[in-house]
């Protein structure tokens, strides 16, 4: 199945590692699919704040 989602190495603590994963299993969500909700929350929180957040235009080789 074809996806336009990235993929990138994400760094955490072994700490937040496992806090993460705790939260992902209580919601019963993968630890990447909870930390993609996450990220989508915080994104629409701040636009509520602030507006649209227009990404920086980027080459992309394509």
């Amino acid at each position: 199945m074809a996806t336009n989602k990235r993929v990138f190495t994400l760094r955490l603590t072994d700490e937040v590692f496992d806090k993460i994963g705790t939260l992902a299993t209580e919601e019963h969500r993968s630890l990447t699919n909870y930390i993609e909700y996450v990220l989508l929350k915080h994104l629409e929180e701040i636009e509520k704040e602030r507006g649209p957040i227009k990404p920086a235009e980027t080459e992309t080789g394509v």
